[in-house]
């Protein structure tokens, strides 16, 4: 999850404006030059969700993990409600996974 959210730093943040970033997200060049500033404040938002997944891994702290993947999980819903459905599954599923994993992670450690 954190690795997905760096890609999606870089996307927004420095190739918004490219070929790459226009064929990635189905953009016309006219309207990724006038969304290049919400485009990239989108892409810090995302790294600082991938810094927080990183944290709670490096750190090995559970709620720290549950907090940042719940995060994950519900902008990946809003963005799929409102943006792009595709979200839900590149997103919103994997972050509920990871989830579900790292709650049953925790359960085996206390038993």
């Amino acid at each position: 999850m954190a690795l997905s959210h760096i890609g999606f730093l870089i996307l927004e943040m420095f190739l918004w404006n490219t070929p790459t970033g226009h064929k990635t997200f189905g953009l016309t060049p006219e309207f990724a030059a006038q969304s290049a500033t919400l485009a990239a404040n989108q892409g810090l938002y995302n790294g600082f969700l991938a810094a927080g997944l990183i944290w709670g891994i490096t750190a090995k702290k559970d709620d720290v993990k549950k907090f940042f993947l719940t995060c994950v999980f519900i902008a990946g819903l809003y963005g799929a409600y409102t943006a792009k459905m595709s979200i839900l599954y590149m997103q919103a599923l994997p972050a509920l996974v990871a989830l579900v994993l790292v709650m049953l992670a925790a359960k085996q450690k206390e038993a």
